[in-house]
């Protein structure tokens, strides 16, 4: 009997992740309390619908970038602070639907949330959408800080994926408590192996990225 529960709970488990490309792991593997909310398999997002190639809310990245986040997960639970995930590995077929989408200028849904001072034209020419994206190389993350008791996010001074200056690092237009929230972020990333990128507080990407030149197109699920 006790052999039989063992196997199905192996036979549960192995079934409940689809198999990865040799080098990714499902990161609730290995950080199973990390808090994640994969913007991209829901309506809440730019494009206002869910994009393709996001079949589940299961954050994927690699080995390597999910050993380090882990670290970042544990040196914030030491001050009652958790990670909440908003996207990981990304399909090409995700970045080229990002692709059609803004070609579409009749489609402005959610403008008036996340991109309110920036013409939907000029997208691409400022850099907020691109024909690739780090994030398809398995080792970029964007994140925000969440109270461990309430599990409210920190106050970043700009919404996830909000285009506009509001949304660099460094931009003087919030509060003290805002800058103090964002370099915290930037701090505890760059610490345990993660770099920034200027243009948005949220995204990071591990240093030593094992694939840096390889743009994966396998879907989550």
């Amino acid at each position: 009997m006790k052999f039989l529960f063992k196997y199905l709970f192996i036979l549960c488990f192995t079934h409940s992740f689809a198999q990865l490309p040799t080098g990714f792991v499902y990161v609730e593997s290995i950080i199973p309390d990390i808090d994640i909310e994969l913007r991209y398999f829901t309506s809440n997002n730019f494009v206002g619908v869910p994009v393709d190639g996001y079949k589940a809310n299961r954050l994927i990245l690699t080995r390597e970038a999910t050993l380090a986040l882990k670290l970042v997960q544990e040196d914030l639970q030491s001050r009652n602070l958790c990670l909440k995930i908003y996207d990981g590995y990304r399909p090409q077929q995700s970045v080229n639907h990002f692709m059609r989408w803004a070609k579409n200028f009749d489609d402005t849904i959610n403008k008036h949330r996340f991109y309110p001072k920036v013409k939907k034209k000029n997208l691409f020419k400022e850099e907020y959408i691109a024909s690739k994206s780090g994030h398809s190389r398995g080792s970029t993350v964007d994140l925000t800080i969440i109270n461990g008791n309430t599990g409210e996010c920190l106050d970043m001074g700009s919404p996830y994926d909000f285009f506009g200056t509001e949304s660099w690092v460094n931009y003087q237009g919030i509060t003290m408590a805002q800058k103090k929230n964002r370099k915290l972020l930037q701090d505890v990333m760059i610490k345990h192996g993660f770099r920034n990128y200027a243009k948005e507080w949220w995204h990071f990407t591990l240093n030593n990225e094992p694939f840096p030149k390889t743009y994966f197109n396998f879907p989550i699920e």
